[in-house]
């Protein structure tokens, strides 16, 4: 069987997963799960293949005119290189461990075959964005993804938080996908062509007429649907869909897109430094503003959604600065331990019974009730705060490397300003993103109080893939050693200026986080039922009331008298409220957009009822008065009629002879 071949089975086969899981889900319901995992497994295999034929050499390409369509036609087309066969074998994974971890995760799910079905399309429009090489066939997936997102957080349905999620997830991505699609049809009608290839050509040879406005026009859909600054707002919300949703999201689909479509068509903002400069400003304040909010989250599932916004902006900060090895490097060894991140929170959620960081940090033996979730993601936390020798701190350094090589004037890729602003914003970046995982890990695993509830063992589907998605976590930072031909040749070793500087500050978050959790804790002292300091001889309905209103929570026969012990809080000070809420971004789009739309659709609905409805109702009152005048007429009686013709007969004949009199 020929690559091409191999290569158009990868997306086709999820997608014939997802259509017979629709088909037979409820007249053949014990079809549904083998229709879910074994298309995703077998086009994990078929893109592992591909990628081993390709090599990391010369691109796979082959194309067919889909249709006529006047002067730029559209191709199907296949365009992979090392980027895209290694990214392809990274959403086979992700979604194979996702549809494995999901046969348990909703087990008792009523809606389980139409999820199902959902992952299977969400995989196969990911993998079609991954091998197009045609510009019009990758927005197809770009849009089948957002309606598969749409569907997918809004899986709960009956939840109100659940249902505006995905309608905000859903408005949000096309507010960026519309300058999006114009800036694929102005680059389209400059090269002649939406295939890849001519596309960078026409780049390569100058024949883009308009540089830095369609870079800026493309950008905003990558900001939508990567959730870069500012229209990042909608994936913390997208928190409200199933667990599992939450991981292929954010490891391998969606939000990967963006920085995977910046990558492939580097050549076109690279054209444009202003373009340039302005991806890495949007990189920056991605970076530290995601940073500080995630240490402000109390939902576990928020924590790591703003972790990921974080590390999109370093994925974003290495294209501002040329590097696309380094971000796809990034983008890889991201998608398996936040995909392992969120996993394990699954299992957690699972075992607690909640979201809460605070309720969690009242518990104590939960890392015993489920020590797989436990050590791995112990190891994913690690490799989220770049620590050597997990793998985040190989692609982190890469990226960071790249950096201080432009900023420091060793290569022309890209401005040196573009450069500074990525070098600092990562390494100020660093402290937080070892600060935030520091502080997760611990009020996780680490509470004091009482027991952890034990809710049974969790289902071995949901543990395997923690230990299979924790070895690439672990070791796949050492990819940049055997593998650098998929990465344009490369070279990722760590800088060893940027490695210390990094590794240094991460161990600074992390030792500075731990010592405020210490210190927080000492000043949150467990107090017995019956006793709290207000009221020294209250009764346990009283201190149980109290510990609710300082949210508190009780479990057992301890109560807190205190706020949670929560080292983000000491460590933000005043800020906290701030980053909590995300800094408030929500309700400045709610001032500059939503309000204005809905006063215009006020003043449109005012209009309509009390104007042009007047017109039409004053429009049918003439003729009804008219017609109410002719029924009176209308008597029946034929006498009347014989009257009125003989009396119209005589002033006719009256005017007539007045007229003839006249001339």
């Amino acid at each position: 069987m020929t690559t091409t071949t191999l290569a158009v089975l990868v997306p086709l086969l999820p997608f014939l997963g997802a259509a017979a899981g629709l088909l037979l889900g409820r007249t053949a319901p014990g079809y549904v799960r083998p229709l879910a995992v074994l298309p995703s497994l077998t086009s994990l295999v078929l893109a592992v293949l591909v990628a081993v034929r390709q090599g990391g050499g010369q691109a796979i390409n082959a194309a067919t005119e889909l249709t006529p369509t006047g002067s730029v036609p559209i191709e199907l087309s296949l365009h992979i290189d090392g980027f895209a066969a290694l990214v392809a074998v990274l959403v086979g994974v992700v979604a194979s461990c996702v549809q494995i971890y999901s046969t348990g995760y909703l087990r008792d799910d009523p809606r389980y075959p139409s999820y199902a079905a959902l992952v299977s399309l969400f995989t196969s429009a990911m993998l079609l964005v991954v091998y197009s090489g045609d510009l019009i066939v990758l927005l197809v997936g770009w849009e089948v993804m957002g309606i598969c997102s749409y569907f997918l957080v809004g899986h709960y349905w009956e939840i109100p938080e659940a249902r505006a999620a995905s309608i905000k997830a859903f408005l949000v991505t096309k507010l960026g996908d519309v300058p999006f699609l114009i800036g694929l049809f102005a680059l389209g009608t400059d090269a002649g062509s939406f295939r890849i290839t001519t596309v960078l050509g026409t780049v390569a040879s100058g024949g883009l007429h308009h540089p830095t406005l369609v870079a800026l026009l493309l950008l905003a859909g990558v900001a939508g649907k990567s959730a870069l600054f500012p229209l990042h707002t909608w994936l913390p919300d997208a928190m409200a869909g199933p667990t599992p949703v939450s991981a292929l999201i954010h490891a391998a689909t969606m939000v990967a897109a963006g920085i995977y479509f910046v990558a492939r068509l580097l050549p076109v903002f690279q054209a444009s430094s202003a373009a340039m400069v302005v991806l890495a400003v949007m990189a920056a304040v991605t970076m530290a503003g995601s940073a500080l909010a995630a240490l402000a989250q109390d939902d576990i599932k928020r924590v790591l959604a703003y972790s990921t916004i974080g590390q999109l902006g370093y994925m974003a900060g290495a294209l501002a600065v040329g590097d696309r090895g380094a971000a796809v490097f990034h983008l890889l060894s991201h998608g398996a331990f936040k995909a392992l991140l969120f996993l394990a929170a699954g299992v957690i959620i699972h075992a607690s019974g909640t979201n809460s960081l605070a309720v969690m940090s009242r518990m104590t033996g939960l890392r015993s009730r489920v020590p797989d979730a436990y050590w791995t993601m112990t190891v994913a936390l690690l490799a989220l705060a770049a620590i050597p020798p997990f793998s985040g701190f190989f692609s982190k350094e890469a990226i960071l490397g790249a950096a201080e090589h432009v900023a420091t004037g060793h290569t022309e890729h890209a401005p040196g300003a573009a450069g500074w602003i990525v070098l600092v914003a990562g390494l100020v970046t660093a402290v937080l993103t070892a600060a935030y995982a520091t502080r997760l890990w611990l009020l996780t695993f680490h509470g004091r109080g009482a027991e952890a509830p034990d809710q049974g063992k969790e289902p071995r589907s949901m543990t395997v893939v923690l230990w299979v998605l924790a070895v690439p976590s672990l070791a796949f930072g050492l990819a940049y050693g055997p593998l650098p031909d998929w990465f344009d040749g490369r070279d990722l070793t760590p800088v060893l200026t940027t490695s210390v500087l990094g590794t240094g500050l991460a161990l600074v978050g992390g030792i500075v986080t731990y010592g405020a959790w210490r210190h927080t804790t000492a000043l949150a002292p467990r107090v017995p039922m019956g006793a709290v300091a207000a009221h020294p001889d209250a009764e346990p309905a009283l201190v149980e009331a109290e510990a609710i209103a300082r949210h508190a929570p009780v479990f057992g026969d301890v109560a807190y008298a205190a706020d949670p012990a929560d080292p983000g809080r000491l460590l933000l000070g005043p800020l906290h409220r701030h980053a909590a809420v995300g800094f408030h971004l929500d309700a400045v789009y709610d001032v500059l957009f939503v309000r204005p739309v809905q006063a215009g659709a006020a003043l449109v609905r005012f209009l309509d009822r009390e104007v042009v409805d007047t017109y039409v109702r004053g429009a049918a009152a003439l003729p009804r008065l008219l017609g109410a005048a002719v029924r009176r007429a209308q008597t029946g009686n034929v006498q009347t009629y014989v009257s009125a013709l003989l009396a119209g007969t005589v002033v006719l004949v009256v005017a007539a002879l007045l007229v003839a009199t006249g001339a």
